[in-house]
């Protein structure tokens, strides 16, 4: 085992510290645009974290995290929206602090997965893969016709995050002679919350239930005969994991300022499903790793438009960025399953030094 100075002096431990430090500056060199899109970054890596710890970790295939992301979403708005009219719908809101909402959207998340738990616990493979497909098929045609609580087709507005005394909106706050706007003061909160949920998730892979989960993963029947309780764990996880897709949908809120039904379908599933892939199943970093690929890639398509072969904007002859960007995580997806199965980061953690 390596002493707490030989992880000091390790290239991985300052390889971290960096990029702590980088994350921590760059709101006060980035625009708008940049910061929009680490945020939905972000945002994205929690969600992926999550499905990993289901998909990755214990092996069971899920389409509907789309759903979860948005029973937070959703959950936030109606907790802390005012009720009133909007685009021709009476909206309900309960008023709620707006920090207490958000904490309140992520058990909504999790109980909602608790609810389809005893079926996760059951069910594996393609088989819990289609039963999950409902779920988007459901939250859809509840997001659309739900007016009072979604807004219907043009969704609801999301009430800006207050904290300690500083709302997340676009007002400028000013701390330490430095202004901060919405998209600044909402990045810390965002990697907070990456920070803590990778943490959690990390110390869940490394112990106990992490090696249980992974037994679970590699054979079912052989964790079972050494008493892991399967159907248990099953359940547990998938509560977890829509717990942590409750959260990524309260960030995507709170970035995007509004919520739009059609935003939380099958594509976003898939796109999550490609991101741990690309990324590396099973691991955090993997899940980072591939939520920036799959999520980055359509923003730097779009902002890079006019300077790239054959992607031009929407609408105006050429591949979308949208289309353009699912054409090369496609072609990754089978690049990293025929050259590199444990993903990007494999690239990485297989050249590691042995352990001393």
């Amino acid at each position: 085992m390596k002493s707490p100075s030989a992880y000091v002096k390790s290239p991985k431990a300052y390889v971290w510290i960096a990029g702590t430090v980088l994350l921590l500056a760059l709101p006060f060199y980035l625009d708008r645009f940049w910061l929009q899109a680490g945020l939905f970054a972000m945002a994205a890596a929690i969600g992926a974290i999550g499905i990993n710890l289901l998909t990755g970790a214990t092996g069971q295939l899920s389409m509907g995290h789309a759903f979860f992301l948005a029973v937070g979403a959703y959950s936030y708005c109606v907790l802390a929206g005012d009720s009133g009219v909007e685009n021709g719908h009476r909206l309900v809101g309960l008023g709620l602090p707006t920090w207490l909402a958000a904490v309140l959207a992520v058990l909504v998340a999790g109980a909602a997965g608790g609810l389809f738990s005893p079926i996760a616990g059951r069910l594996r493979g393609a088989y819990l893969g289609i039963a999950t497909l409902a779920l988007i098929f459901i939250g859809q045609h509840v997001l659309f016709n739900a007016h009072d609580l979604t807004g219907g087709f043009n969704g609801r507005a999301v009430p800006p995050l207050s904290l300690f005394g500083i709302d997340f909106d676009d007002s400028e706050t000013v701390i330490a002679a430095v202004p901060f706007q919405s998209a600044e003061k909402l990045w810390y909160v965002a990697l907070l919350a990456l920070i803590g949920c990778g943490l959690f998730a990390r110390g869940v892979l490394r112990g106990r239930p992490g090696r249980a989960m992974n037994a679970i993963r590699d054979h079912r029947i052989a964790a079972g005969v050494m008493g892991v309780p399967v159907a248990r764990y099953r359940a547990a996880v998938f509560v977890l994991s829509s717990m942590y897709a409750g959260l990524a949908g309260v960030l995507i809120a709170l970035v995007f300022q509004r919520t739009v039904p059609e935003y939380f379908g099958v594509i976003l599933s898939l796109e999550f499903l490609a991101m741990i892939v690309i990324g590396g199943l099973g691991t955090v970093a993997g899940a980072v790793v591939g939520a920036a690929f799959v999520s980055l890639l359509p923003q730097l398509l779009t902002h890079y438009s006019d300077a790239l072969p054959l992607v031009s904007a929407p609408g105006t002859g050429g591949v979308s960025p949208g289309e353009a960007s699912r054409y090369l995580y496609g072609a990754a997806i089978v690049a990293v399953v025929l050259f590199l199965p444990g993903g990007l980061t494999r690239l990485i953690t297989s050249r590691k030094t042995p352990q001393e």
